[in-house]
């Protein structure tokens, strides 16, 4: 399913159109004041040649040339600086919208979609080919614009002075600004794709090997991750070096083209001279006029290589947002009731698209409000499943799960998602304050409530300890033991004041007194929210009401 045609990239530049448009003015006004600045030049230095010192001081016109070439030499400095201001402000601008744009379309496609997507993969695409998005404007769009409107000034300026000379330019203009660069990127689009695929496959090579450092030495194997992060490297080095030798042929080409359309123009201004039909400052006017076009002709090849690589990049941004969502959202959402209401999975059936078999078979469950239950099972039975249906993660293949006796398919996965807070099995502690992690939950919580809640999940003593709210925490909670990490992660899920806490295996990986000290504190912690938890160990008592054991598809009393 394609996206919206509100929310496709191209909007993010529209919403900046008067930022892009304005650069492309500047840039042209830049352009246009150094040719005129350059033929100008040019027709005055060779009036003054041929006037000679008794023609300058007997009525030779000196200070109208002079005071156009100071007023071009202002203007153009002018417009470069602006048009470098405003094209930086917008790139950064565009580049700062271009990554909002693709979080809001991809979140909503995690897990389920992105869950087959490679982290490097998603890497690449935020890094690599957003950065390739954030200059198009500037290293491709802006510039060729700009050219082509400069192109149509400079042919009519010609025309009005010899029409020969407009006709040659013209051609050159074709050749040189269309014609070589076409050459260079006909056809190439397979290789810019495959380029940025082996970009894509060094990132994935190099950010994995990182995140596996510590298993690869432990099994002797990072110098073979190694050979083949290298052979990766060799192999996005050789397409660099294929894409800089087609650049090196059209420059090469280029300059071919380009040199020979100056010394035609040389020839023929030289010609109409020579038969009396223009003065000796408007040939050379027409010389200099080429000579700056030859100049500024000069970044086209680049520009068009940009081009393609911005439309390569686009495409590749919108293979990730553009997959169909797991879930539909419905056309009309009802609300979902302000009170607390009953949870029930009726007859629940759900199997994943590559396995015949039903995961889960006629489940039947009740979860009323206040309630505290557990799921049971083995690795693979189902249970994780049973809790992402409840999130709306997936939808049954039959049967329905209900809220107060209303399809969750029925509410908006927004307003549903409020009424939950969820703990996933490995849920991460991020780099930053410990104030930066708990407010994730609420985002609006004052300090009391923050230590209030630390204090309640026993982590006042450790937070006073790194430095209080300000205390800074590592990157996947490198500075907390794994009892610290889960406890700070339960906090902000239950700071969302949501009525439904789904625990997805909150024990994992914690030594059996920090787990069950963990459990025994969830009844008083929960307050009256209904708890639905996920897990493979047995729990003391007290801590759920009743336990359930999922096999081979359904539920059973534990």
């Amino acid at each position: 399913m394609s996206a919206p045609h509100s929310d496709r990239l191209r909007t993010v530049f529209l919403r900046h159109r008067a930022g892009l448009l304005l650069t492309v003015l500047l840039l042209w006004t830049t352009m246009l004041a150094g040719t005129a600045l350059l033929g100008l030049s040019g027709g005055f230095l060779t009036a003054s040649a041929l006037a000679g010192a008794a023609g300058l001081g007997s009525g030779f016109n000196f200070f109208t040339p002079s005071a156009g070439i100071r007023g071009l030499t202002m203007a153009r400095i002018a417009s470069r600086y602006f048009e470098k201001l405003v094209g930086h402000d917008v790139t950064l601008r565009i580049a700062r919208d271009a990554r909002v744009w693709f979080f809001r379309r991809a979140l909503p496609l995690a897990p389920g979609r992105l869950g087959g997507t490679r982290t490097g993969e998603l890497l690449a695409r935020l890094l690599g080919d957003i950065a390739e998005v954030d200059g198009l404007w500037v290293r491709a769009l802006a510039p060729l614009m700009a050219l082509g409107a400069m192109g149509v000034v400079a042919i009519a300026s010609a025309w009005l002075i010899l029409p020969e000379a407009a006709a040659l330019l013209a051609a050159a203009a074709l050749l040189v600004g269309v014609g070589v660069p076409w050459l260079g990127v006909h056809g190439r689009g397979a290789e810019e794709r495959d380029r940025a695929e082996h970009r894509t496959r060094l990132r994935n090579l190099s950010f994995e090997g990182i995140e596996g450092a510590a298993d690869l030495a432990a099994l002797d194997a990072l110098d073979h991750w190694q050979g083949r992060v290298d052979v990766a490297a060799r192999q996005l080095r050789a397409r660099d070096r294929r894409r800089r030798w087609r650049l090196v042929s059209s420059t090469a080409l280029h300059g071919l083209l380009t040199g020979a359309t100056l010394l035609s123009m040389l020839l023929l201004a030289l010609s109409a001279h020579g038969q009396g039909r223009i003065d000796a400052p408007l040939a050379a006017g027409l010389v200099f006029l080429t000579v700056a076009l030859i100049e500024l002709w000069a970044g086209l090849g680049l520009a068009w290589q940009s081009l393609q690589s911005g439309r390569v990049a686009v495409a590749r941004l919108h293979g990730i947002v553009d997959q169909p969502p797991m879930v539909d959202e419905p056309v009309q959402p009802q609300p979902v009731p302000t009170v607390a209401a009953t949870l029930q999975w009726e007859q629940v059936r759900f199997a994943w698209p590559a396995d015949a078999r039903n995961v889960l078979d006629g489940i039947d469950l009740t979860l009323a409000p206040g309630q505290r239950i557990a799921i049971r099972g083995d690795s693979g039975s189902g249970k994780t499943t049973l809790s992402s249906l409840l999130l709306r993660l997936h939808d049954p293949g039959s049967g329905r799960i209900t809220h107060g006796g209303v399809d969750l398919r029925a509410y908006a996965q927004e307003d549903w998602h409020r009424q939950i807070a969820w703990l996933p099995q490995h849920a991460p502690v991020f780099a930053g304050s410990v104030a930066g992690n708990l407010r994730l939950g609420d985002p609006g919580a004052s300090d009391e409530v923050l230590w209030a809640m630390l204090e309640r999940v026993r982590l006042g003593d450790w937070a006073r300890a790194v430095g209080g709210l300000q205390g800074w925490v590592g990157e996947n909670g490198a500075t907390l033991s794994a009892g610290q990490a889960r406890r700070l992660a339960l906090a902000r899920a239950l700071l969302r004041g949501s009525p439904i806490l789904v625990l997805d295996e909150p024990t994992e990986g914690l030594d059996v007194d920090t787990a069950h000290a963990l459990l025994r504190d969830l009844p008083v912690l929960l307050e009256g929210r209904s708890l639905l938890m996920i897990t493979h160990d047995a729990l003391p008592e007290g801590v759920v009401d009743v336990v359930y054991r999922l096999q081979d598809g359904k539920l059973f009393v534990d």
